[in-house]
């Protein structure tokens, strides 16, 4: 039997539409960031802010991402968590109903660790630096991925540093390590623990303390106590501050003190003082090295922030120069399918190669930094180091 004219030109009316509906063509490309922007992570925030809002403008400026037969910008969304991994959640869920293709994750490897949990359920790829948990990467996760160093590679790298730099006759050989209470902090102090004998250290103490805590007097004196020279912690940069203060107050100056995240800003260098140099941090990218684009970067934070761009800001760059590259081979907004194109990812980057092992780690060079006479010098890996590893370092009171 013969259909009606009519059920016909409807079947063409309903086609027509589903046709122009699929060619409709895409705006933008949103990508969203939850971000400490206040609290006590806030000062390394900002940097890794800086960094994503560098990459869009510098991407945007060159036509943006090659989408079909179109070139499309991408857009930035930024919402602060506060330093919160509760808030964390629910502005990754807030995130997730605006249609985001891709998150951008903050700095602090708690924050982290909540929201790679969100970006799991909901399925949309998750890029984030400024955090060296490793422990998260082994749960499972598909859509997490990190072009930035783990605890175990820090491990390694922090006596290899000392190591590399220091006679055997001179080296802080008594260690003592602050642990935060949280899940980074035991990983690490963990893995430092583990790795110190075959470099030839020994722990002599290790203490726990409270993110937060006001009071670190009872750590500084058993250290001092146990003959500590090196001092390794994962201090948030306000926790830092606390630990050096009081340092000092007790005249206790260890020869060497590594703070990895907590060294990291320059605003702590400038809280410190002159009370700040000397003092070590592994925060994945130096705006010394020698990548591509990364001159652009620096003039440009320059003009914006007034000085060299700071640590991490190059791998924040990175993670978007990530995204972008895998929409462009997914030639997709769709989410899963971004992942699937990020997790087959051999890139050139502002933060050096980029390429992900199967558990969304990358094998990114370890860098370090050291301030010295009140600015960020690379120290490590060497061959790209703009000076030597200052040491010991200069007791407190003749500084």
């Amino acid at each position: 039997m013969k259909a009606p004219r009519w059920l016909a030109l409807v079947g063409l009316l309903c086609g027509a539409l589903v046709a122009a509906s699929s060619a409709a063509p895409v705006r933008s490309i949103r990508l969203g960031a939850v971000i400490p922007l206040s609290g006590g992570l806030a000062a390394n925030g900002r940097f890794i802010r800086a960094g994503y809002e560098f990459a869009v403008e510098y991407l945007n400026a060159r036509g943006g991402v090659r989408l079909g037969g179109q070139r499309v910008p991408l857009e930035l969304t930024v919402l602060d968590d506060e330093s919160d991994p509760t808030k964390t959640v629910s502005r990754m869920e807030s995130l997730a109903q605006m249609g985001i293709s891709a998150y951008l994750g903050g700095v602090g490897s708690h924050l982290h660790a909540a929201a790679a949990a969100v970006a799991e359920k909901n399925q949309v790829p998750y890029c984030g630096v400024g955090f060296a948990l490793w422990s998260i990467h082994q749960r499972g996760y598909k859509y997490l991925f990190s072009p930035f160093p783990k605890s175990p590679e820090l491990a390694v790298e922090t006596y290899r540093i000392l190591n590399a730099y220091v006679p055997p006759e001179q080296r802080p050989r008594r260690v003592a390590i602050f642990a935060e209470r949280t899940d980074w902090g035991k990983e690490q102090a963990d893995l430092w623990v583990t790795r110190s004998r075959e470099f030839g250290y020994e722990v002599v103490f290790r203490g726990e303390y409270t993110v937060g805590a006001r009071d670190v007097s009872d750590l500084i004196l058993r250290a001092r106590a146990a003959g500590a020279e090196l001092v390794l912690a994962v201090p948030t940069p306000v926790d830092t501050i606390t630990m050096v203060r009081q340092m000092r107050e007790l005249g206790f100056t260890p020869k060497a003190f590594f703070a990895l995240r907590g060294a990291d800003s320059i605003a702590v260098r400038q809280a410190l003082g002159k009370d700040g140099d000397f003092w070590v941090s592994m925060p994945g990218w130096h705006h010394a090295v020698k990548y591509p684009g990364v001159d652009e970067l620096n003039a440009w934070y320059q003009r914006r922030f007034g000085t060299p761009a700071e640590v991490a800001v190059g791998s924040a760059v990175a993670c978007v120069q990530v995204i972008a590259a895998a929409v462009e081979d997914a030639q997709s907004t769709e989410p899963t399918k971004i992942r699937d194109a990020v997790a087959k990812v051999n890139l050139m980057t502002m933060a050096g190669r980029v390429r992900f092992r199967p558990d969304g780690t990358s094998p990114v060079p370890v860098i370090a930094h050291q301030w010295q006479n009140g600015q960020s010098v690379l120290i490590w890996p060497r061959e790209f180091a703009t000076a030597p590893f200052a040491y010991p370092a200069t007791p407190f009171g003749a500084r």
